[in-house]
């Protein structure tokens, strides 16, 4: 079995987004009184601590170190919300497993910041949350939903029109009501049940690139779409155009909203592209092998060169920041996430290997041919010729056999 999720578009009447909103806002501020709390704790635990000499005094003992446990756990604040209904009756309008579900977010920002101090890893202390970083609430069962043909019944909401574009399969977990600039999604979160595609014999290795989105290993390309390039102009003219409108203003935020969209919209249609061809690799391979890129580390700014008098001398930052650019307009990551999502449900394999030397190293003997890149043809005196894009692939294919036989090359049947 394996968990699903399905996006839908609602549409819903002036009154049903106000309580949509409502119950948004209320949920933000729940959101940040219970990480107040805990933060207060923390720090109150952290500086002090209460112990009895042998006299019976109390005395309270500032420590240097900060004792890393959790003084407020989810069931302190959950068993809490029946007198914040008291004090706050707004509350009294917004189903209890909703409420507990804000606290239950806050228990595992909590439990993913401790997961990463232990680890060694950039902690990021949970934060507050401001207006436009709280969009989602979410129903943890059944309870306070009812989803009949085309319509969704929220209790103490209302019914909104869902626009089914897809059937949803499985069995319904939980379902989210989620806003994106101006529109309302409801996400239903579904058990499935696994189904394994047929045997292929067909194996693949992937370069991902800016001039061509991917090459194969057999030769075939699948081209950039640059939707954000294509986009580029139309979303400056609007950015211009909101720079223009005096802060705070009506017209301001008609502004920003359009600026959204066009954003939402090069998102949209990136996904798009990425679920189509990520769908098309699975169903086709067995093996898919990708480099084990890190496109944050890629993308950072060249640093400042400066000569002995100080003066800062050229280190194309300019050129980086288009290179930057395009990769970015890619998402590598994404598109690598969603292949190694749907493989795992259908039974193929993904690799990630190692991307040491992929664009300097010849498939056919091995040995290392200098290109820059500019350089978009590979010749080896061993009389391999080839796209250069089609020769890293063929690299990263022989790099995933070697991995996952242990480190000896594929026989000609696994090839």
């Amino acid at each position: 079995m394996s968990i699903k999720a399905y996006k839908y578009r609602i549409y819903t009447n002036t009154a049903t987004t106000e309580k949509l909103q409502c119950v948004l806002d209320r949920c933000r501020e729940l959101y940040n009184a219970a990480l107040s709390e805990r933060k207060d704790a923390y720090k109150l635990h952290s500086r002090q601590t209460i112990y009895q000499n042998e006299q019976g005094q109390c005395i309270v003992a500032i420590m240097e170190a900060p004792i890393r446990l959790k003084f407020i756990c989810y069931y302190d604040q959950q068993n809490d919300l029946p007198q914040i209904k008291e004090m706050r009756p707004e509350y009294k309008e917004i189903a209890a497993h909703v409420l507990q579900d804000v606290i239950r977010r806050v228990e595992k920002a909590f439990d993913a910041f401790f997961r990463r101090v232990r680890n060694g890893e950039k902690p990021g202390y949970p934060r507050f949350k401001g207006k436009n970083w709280y969009d989602s609430f979410t129903y943890p069962d059944h309870a306070g939903w009812k989803l009949e043909g085309n319509r969704l019944r929220l209790s103490k909401i209302g019914t909104a029109k869902v626009k089914l574009h897809r059937e949803m399969q499985g069995t319904i977990k939980t379902l989210s009501i989620k806003r994106e600039g101006q529109h309302w999604y409801a996400v239903f979160s579904c058990e499935v049940k696994t189904v394994r595609l047929p045997l292929s014999y067909e194996d693949v290795g992937i370069d991902l690139g800016v001039t061509h989105f991917a090459a194969f290993s057999n030769g075939e390309f699948v081209d950039h779409p640059r939707y954000f390039r294509r986009a580029e102009k139309k979303l400056a003219k609007l950015q211009q155009a909101l720079s223009r409108k005096k802060r705070g203003s009506h017209r301001r935020a008609k502004a920003v909203q359009r600026v959204a969209k066009q954003h939402r919209k090069i998102k949209n249609q990136r996904r798009d592209f990425q679920h189509k061809v990520s769908r098309m690799l699975v169903n086709r391979y067995q093996l898919i092998a990708f480099e084990d890129l890190h496109a944050a580390n890629m993308v950072k700014r060249p640093h400042p060169k400066q000569d002995e008098s100080g003066k800062y001398l050229p280190n194309g930052a300019s050129a980086k920041a288009g290179l930057n650019k395009s990769i970015l307009d890619a998402g590598w990551s994404t598109f690598t996430e969603m292949v190694s999502v749907k493989a795992a449900s259908a039974g193929r394999t993904v690799v990630f290997v190692n991307p040491s030397m992929t664009s300097q190293l010849c498939s056919g003997c091995g040995a290392v041919v200098r290109k820059d890149l500019s350089e978009r043809w590979h010749s080896c005196e061993c009389g391999t010729a080839l796209d250069r894009d089609t020769n890293s692939a063929k690299l990263v294919l022989q790099r995933g056999y070697e991995q996952l036989s242990g480190g000896t090359r594929p026989t000609s049947a696994m090839a």
